[in-house]
């Protein structure tokens, strides 16, 4: 996955990836992108179901005998499809404001749609199976790099061990500050909660950014 520079990080403006303004058509509205990542199976598609107020935009496909020879479904055998481009779904926070989830495509052969989706975030929920937490380690990686704000959604599968949000940020190896956070993808109120924390963090990190900027720029030359 190829860098891209920060022009166009954070608030972006304008209509969904099917035409649709979710402002009736005002010009002034403003859209926030976030992002929905993680590893295959781990429940990109059912947050972004869970949350968007629209019937959600889904590119998934019946996982095939050729890409079972690439595709990991340890721990996941009995998932059926797989998100081959991206998930889309939106929510109205007030009139003139949105949130547009765009969930991406978990196997490293789709990586390359990264790059255009993350055009533009506000920041990105990382979704994360304790059973399988190795597998967000590139979304975690990808974000890092390109200084994109996110948080670890540790997505509470039944049967799965518990393990705290400390726990999780250790073993991920978590930049300090980074939230974790403990939530159920299938449940809307479990979902805000994740948003409700990257919305906030977001808003620290391009802050701080901005801060830095600044003062770079009065400083000696």
């Amino acid at each position: 996955m190829g860098r891209h520079d920060d022009e166009g990080f954070g608030p972006g403006r304008g209509a969904g990836p099917d035409g649709e303004r979710g402002d009736g058509g005002d010009p002034t509205a403003l859209a926030l992108k976030i992002l929905v990542a993680g590893g295959f199976g781990v429940g990109k598609t059912t947050l972004v179901g869970a949350l968007s107020e629209i019937r959600p935009l889904r590119t998934e496909e019946l996982l095939s005998e050729a890409g079972e020879l690439v595709d990991d479904t340890g721990g996941v055998e009995q998932k059926t499809t797989t998100t081959v481009a991206m998930d889309f779904g939106r929510i109205t926070i007030r009139s003139g404001l949105s949130l547009y989830l765009f969930g991406t495509p978990g196997q490293d052969r789709f990586w390359f749609l990264w790059d255009e989706l993350s055009r533009g975030a506000l920041g990105a929920v990382v979704l994360a199976d304790t059973r399988r937490l190795e597998d967000c380690f590139p979304a975690v990686d990808y974000f890092e790099h390109r200084r994109i704000p996110f948080v670890v959604a540790v997505n509470c599968f039944t049967g799965a061990r518990r393990h705290g949000a400390h726990d999780v940020s250790r073993a991920l190896e978590l930049e300090q500050g980074t939230p974790v956070v403990l939530c159920d993808a299938r449940d809307k109120d479990s979902g805000k909660e994740v948003l409700v924390r990257l919305v906030e963090y977001a808003g620290r990190f391009h802050t701080a950014r901005l801060l830095e900027s600044v003062g770079s720029q009065d400083g000696p030359a």
